[in-house]
């Protein structure tokens, strides 16, 4: 079957909702409009229960099925990103240095018309537990979600979550089981040398020299001390020493990102990271200090629940719009916290061709909300069957 017939009627009231969330972009856990916004359609519909105040600003409802059953979890990111919009839209952004770039505004519209529908039709056993979660981008919602007891006291079994994907076939499906996402975790390196006149390099011990050897020594992880087929990204993204060119400065700074799918390849890079530091803060007679911070961990859908949900993808996109072995992409997602709780999948939905995620140009295209929001009501119907379907 393709989209479901009355989502495709919702098409202009999720490209209505979508729109005036884009004008309202919201950060972090501050997504007080949104949430607002959010309760006030969901309380619209008729969903049995309305939880607000979850990870400060977060929302979980549950829409009852027919007869008893378990629960399942569809999500939906609500945040924003600290970037100025130039699409020139009549419906651009209104909070200046703030935009809808990632297209989170699209994600919530089309959990919003999953949600009309399933409190119209009501064509599944057990519940919905609908999950829209703040602070994707910066600060972890779905990890303070997670914390705050979600999964436990919603006893939510499976979850599911959808991204837009600019550059994907409009209206295509990709998934994967294993890992999707990386994980993205944050270094920084803090070189203490001795400071001096430049024209007297030996009566100093120059921070810049050792800051460049580190950097170039860090990329023999890479080479040299991961399996090749295991995949990692080291990137040194920032240097920041010295204040004019006759003066060798006594610090320096290095920060840059790591990026893993296995917790065995991310203990590696840590470990070596330690040692090759040390070893060429002694080499050049000087101090330096790792700070590792880990961040959201890789993005792993279980496989049964990928093939399942690629499964129910095709009865909405058809066989040509589903791929089920897409690429992992070195990129992070904070549903990642979700799916270490509780088995599901994450999805990339193409965009067709539009400008990329977190670009002042990026703008969700609204035709594949109905796209989305089918494959969500689909999930619920085809994971719990209402009794004697």
């Amino acid at each position: 079957m393709p989209v479901v017939n009355r989502i495709a009627d919702m098409s202009d009231d999720m490209t209505a909702w979508r729109r005036h969330l884009h004008t309202i972009p919201e950060l972090g856990l501050e997504c007080h409009q949104t949430a607002a916004f959010v309760a006030a359609r969901l309380r619209d519909f008729g969903v049995d229960e309305l939880h607000e105040g979850i990870a400060k600003t977060g929302i979980v409802a549950i829409i009852n099925g027919q007869g008893p059953g378990p629960t399942i979890g569809l999500r939906a990111d609500m945040d924003a990103l600290p970037i100025e919009e130039e699409t020139g839209l009549d419906y651009a952004s209104t909070h200046p240095g703030r935009m809808h770039a990632c297209g989170h505004d699209g994600h919530t519209a089309m959990l919003l018309g999953a949600a009309k529908y399933l409190a119209e039709t009501r064509n599944f056993s057990g519940r919905v537990a609908l999950i829209f979660q703040p602070a994707e981008e910066f600060g972890g919602g779905g990890e303070v979600m997670v914390q705050e007891g979600i999964m436990d006291s919603f006893e939510i079994g499976q979850v599911y979550a959808i991204h837009n994907a600019p550059g994907k076939d409009f209206g295509s499906f990709n998934t994967r089981p294993g890992p999707i996402m990386a994980a993205a975790d944050t270094f920084h390196i803090h070189i203490t040398g001795k400071g001096g006149h430049a024209a007297r390099p030996h009566d100093a011990v120059d921070p810049v020299v050792a800051a460049c050897a580190i950097v170039q020594a860090l990329q023999t992880i890479v080479s040299r001390n991961r399996n090749p087929r295991d995949s990692l990204v080291i990137s040194a993204t920032q240097i920041h020493t010295g204040t004019t060119d006759n003066v060798i400065p006594e610090t320096c700074y290095i920060n840059g990102t790591v990026r893993t799918f296995d917790k065995a390849v991310q203990a590696l890079v840590v470990r070596r990271m330690e040692e090759i530091i040390a070893g060429q803060a002694a080499s050049f007679g000087l101090e330096a200090r790792l700070e590792f911070e880990f961040g959201y961990p890789p993005t792993v859908n279980d496989a049964a629940k990928a093939a399942f949900a690629a499964e129910v993808a095709r009865e909405v996109a058809g066989e040509a719009g589903v791929n089920p072995e897409v690429e992992p992409v070195m990129g992070a997602e904070d549903f990642s916290y979700m799916l270490e709780k509780r088995p599901g999948a994450y999805l990339m939905l193409g965009q067709g061709d539009t400008a990329g995620v977190h670009h002042p140009k990026y703008n969700f295209n609204d035709e594949i909300a109905p796209i989305g929001a089918s494959f969500f009501a689909r999930m619920v119907e085809r994971a719990q069957p209402a009794t004697g379907a």
